[in-house]
């Protein structure tokens, strides 16, 4: 889990991301990039954690 106070990185690629909106004739906020890495962070949590109770080291895609 990411360490509290520190300033997470972002997981996403912002530019990824705005390209793909606006393929399908939407506009993005300048915010939703961070919101989405936020949204990552979490699902990412829950397969560590999963993995963690299972007794395992590897994150495999059936955790998320």
């Amino acid at each position: 889990m990411a360490k509290k106070g520190k300033k997470k990185d972002v997981l996403v690629v912002g530019s990824k991301v705005r390209e793909y909106i606006k393929s399908n004739g939407t506009m993005c906020s300048g915010d939703l990039v961070e919101a989405l890495s936020e949204e990552v962070y979490t699902v990412l949590d829950r397969a560590l954690k999963r993995t963690n109770d299972n007794g395992r080291k590897t994150i495999r895609s059936y955790d998320l």
